[in-house]
């Protein structure tokens, strides 16, 4: 191997850029070469070498204007992938269906893209009346307690950018359609630690749903509890909060987000 060292030893050619693909995508802006080296504690020379190959992998993007990068297709449509994968649903599953046991309503794992909230797994509770969405669901994030708590936590000029944007339906007499109104409410979800849907997006329908977070404290997926509100009060969806900051906190560690 160049270098010296071998493929998988430590600081390998695989090592260091797995360290500046880390350091492009934990930043909310494209990154310049600089900085970068800066971040990983490589000289500048070798983060340049491996810029070039993984924007020609098309695992980052360079900027038009100035050499700054940021995540590419590639890379995007890979973190995708991986979350959609069932390869690693078995430990995953596990998770949620030991929390279904337990809270005795259907749970459900999702993501964010752009103003959706993506079913990604999903274990319904035994009750005949339950709430029907199947993995692959998408719902509208701003009347979504998944959808919610993902928007609060994003970095404030991407939520303002996609707020501001976005096409706020009404679903029920309960939807917030107003941007500052939601921009006020994703203030109160960071606060604590939560999000709620109370007959947001459908009547009869109530959900609570809390943050998945990574090391760095970004929020990558979100764990929802939802069924019909005649079993889901206000109160008893506060109260199984901390369990399902326990099981977010499993996934996590799964998922390899926290050491």
């Amino acid at each position: 191997m160049a270098g010296g060292h071998s493929s998988g030893g430590k600081g390998s050619a695989l090592e260091k850029s797995l360290l500046v693909l880390d350091a492009v995508t934990i930043q909310a802006q494209p990154i310049g070469l600089p900085d970068l080296s800066e971040r990983t504690g490589l000289p500048r020379q070798t983060v340049h070498r491996i810029l070039l190959q993984l924007e020609k992998a098309q695992l980052i993007a360079r900027g038009p204007v100035r050499d700054r990068f940021s995540v590419g297709p590639q890379l995007a449509k890979l973190a995708l992938s991986a979350m959609y994968s069932r390869n690693q649903s078995a430990p995953v599953h596990n998770v949620l269906q030991k929390l279904v046991d337990d809270v005795q309503e259907t749970c459900n794992i999702g993501i964010l893209e752009g103003m959706e909230f993506i079913y990604l797994e999903r274990i319904e509770c035994d009750w005949d009346l339950r709430i029907h969405l199947r993995v692959g669901s998408r719902i509208p994030a701003h009347c979504a307690a998944g959808g919610k708590v993902i928007l609060a936590h994003l970095p404030d000029s991407l939520r303002v950018r996609l707020l501001s944007s976005a096409n706020l339906k009404a679903h029920t007499e309960k939807t917030i359609t107003d941007a500052a109104a939601l921009e006020e409410a994703c203030a109160e979800i960071r606060e604590r630690g939560y999000a709620l849907n109370l007959e947001e997006f459908a009547p009869g329908v109530a959900a609570i749903s809390v943050p998945v977070f990574d090391q760095s404290g970004r929020v990558l997926a979100a764990l929802a509890m939802h069924g019909p509100s005649v079993r889901i009060s206000r109160e008893r969806a506060i109260g199984v909060a901390p369990r399902l900051m326990n099981a977010a906190k499993e996934l996590a560690q799964i998922w390899g987000l926290v050491k």
